[in-house]
């Protein structure tokens, strides 16, 4: 085995440490400090902004390095995996309303429109059968490709323990904001991997 597989890893690696760092709140306190005020407002769109345009030199890394294929799915079960990655973008984009897609992205922080309503845990839809929907998207939509190669494979498991690592931070996030409402959300609500029942439902 090359070298390849292990800069891909090792690429994915920093950017989370990096993404992390500047997700934490010591960053963000930081940025009030050094900025001031506007820091709230402008702190999450420059970050997802970061976040995109740094994503792509990792993401361009398997096509670039010298390669080597594991298997190929062929037709008509290619299809199915397809099928798959199409359900986990459209999984994606309901999610990522559900959660507030303009806050989400930051625009409406930018746009000096801050949520008048109190912060709300959102467990229905989506989040009715997963705590961390649009991480479980992700997870389906990377090892669903019918094509694997071995800086692929190196791609996707640094993107796995990312998105899982990312899930456990951000776990720790809303135990501190919703408390015990959280608490028994997240003893009837699985994690990722969703279950086909529910002993009850938490009201949103």
């Amino acid at each position: 085995m090359g070298i390849e597989p292990f800069l891909i890893f090792s690429a994915v690696v920093v950017y989370g440490l990096i993404h992390s760092l500047l997700a934490s709140a010591w960053a963000k306190d930081r940025a009030r400090q050094w900025i001031g005020p506007p820091a709230d407002r402008w702190y999450r769109l420059v970050y997802n902004l970061f976040g995109f345009v740094s994503l792509l030199p990792v993401l361009t890394l398997p096509a670039l390095l010298p390669d080597a294929r594991l298997y190929v799915i062929s037709s008509p079960w290619s299809y199915l995996t397809l099928a798959g990655q199409l359900l986990a973008v459209v999984a994606l984009a309901v999610g990522v309303r559900q959660t507030g897609a303009w806050s989400l992205l930051g625009l409406q922080q930018a746009l000096g429109r801050p949520n008048q309503k109190p912060s709300q845990l959102v467990t229905h839809g989506l989040y009715h059968w997963v705590r961390h929907p649009l991480y479980t998207a992700g997870l389906v939509f990377i090892w669903l490709v019918p094509v694997m190669t071995r800086n692929l494979l190196a791609l996707n498991i640094g993107l796995t323990i990312y998105l899982v690592v990312g899930a456990l931070f951000e776990e720790r996030k809303l135990l501190r904001e919703f408390g015990e409402v959280y608490i028994r959300y997240r003893l009837d609500t699985p994690m990722l991997i969703p279950r086909l029942w529910r002993k009850t439902r938490v009201g949103s």
